[in-house]
């Protein structure tokens, strides 16, 4: 009876122990392992939303320089037309050439006095009288011929009323209406007018 219960007292321990309930130390028993267990806290992942960042560029006001521009006054040139009579001649001032019928005489004028005469002339005959008043030179031809009277030569013809003209001519007879002049004096006339200039023809 006590080698039962001392049976039943060693089936009991070494079943307590191999249930791992026991903390007694029994002899010759199994070694008792010892499980470590650790647990790991779990991660925690935080995620941050970044709003996007809305940058404006504002461009910088340019501003126009101003310019002002002031225009040249044209420059205003007078010119002082002479008045009266041209020294030395019976015509205006404002004439580039004089023409007296009754003297038989011309003259070449600038600046208000007579520059050039008088030189002799002749004038329209009886019927082809040369009239008076004032005109402007209209052309001008070196070797003209009349085609009026057979083609008659008319050198250095300088036309001022119609088909009136100072050229050269015969100084003793008369023309029909034109003013005939010496050669040298014809040449002249020729150089120093041009068309538009002012013939005055008084009596």
């Amino acid at each position: 009876m006590r080698i039962r219960h001392a049976l039943l007292g060693a089936a009991t321990v070494a079943a307590l122990a191999a249930c791992g309930t026991s903390t007694a130390s029994t002899q010759g028993a199994a070694p008792t392992s010892t499980t470590t267990t650790t647990t790991a806290e779990p991660t925690t992942t935080t995620t941050t939303t970044t709003r996007p960042t809305t940058t404006t560029t504002v461009e910088p006001t340019t501003t126009r320089p101003t310019t002002t521009t002031t225009k040249p006054r044209p420059t205003t040139t007078t010119t002082t037309e002479p008045v009266g009579l041209a020294e030395g001649t019976p015509c205006k001032a404002t004439a580039r050439a004089c023409i007296d019928l009754s003297a038989n005489k011309s003259w070449l004028i600038a600046g208000g006095k007579a520059v050039y005469g008088p030189v002799p002339i002749t004038h329209g005959r009886p019927g082809w009288e040369t009239p008076p008043g004032m005109f402007e030179v209209g052309w001008k031809s070196r070797h003209h011929r009349s085609r009026l009277f057979n083609g008659a030569p008319m050198p250095y013809s300088v036309f001022f009323n119609g088909g009136i003209a100072f050229h050269e001519g015969s100084l003793t007879e008369e023309s029909h209406g034109c003013i005939h002049l010496s050669p040298a004096a014809a040449a002249k006339y020729f150089e120093a007018l041009k068309v538009g200039d002012l013939v005055q023809v008084v009596r």
